[in-house]
């Protein structure tokens, strides 16, 4: 997990001591998601971490709300890019 953390970082990042915009946040929550979306599919009975994927997938869908008001151009990019909102 954290070759993975640190390769998203290298691809997202705004520059090069980006740690915690926008765009890198919502690249790492997804991947994150996807991560767990899996285990729960091997211990579908894991309601205590259900409970914080949930709320990963709220904070994603907020801060892409935000990133669709202060940046359109980018937040379409990023969409195409994480395969999101089919």
């Amino acid at each position: 997990m954290a070759f993975v953390k640190s390769s998203i970082i290298e691809k997202y990042r705004a520059h090069e001591n980006d740690s915690g915009s926008t765009r890198l946040q919502i690249a790492l929550l997804t991947e994150r998601i996807n991560y767990l979306t899996g285990h729960f599919r091997a211990h579908p009975k894991d309601n205590h971490g259900r409970r914080g994927l949930l709320k990963m997938v709220g904070r994603r869908r907020r801060l892409l709300e935000y990133m669709k008001r202060t940046d359109v151009d980018g937040y379409r990019q990023l969409i195409n890019e994480l395969g999101l909102r089919h």
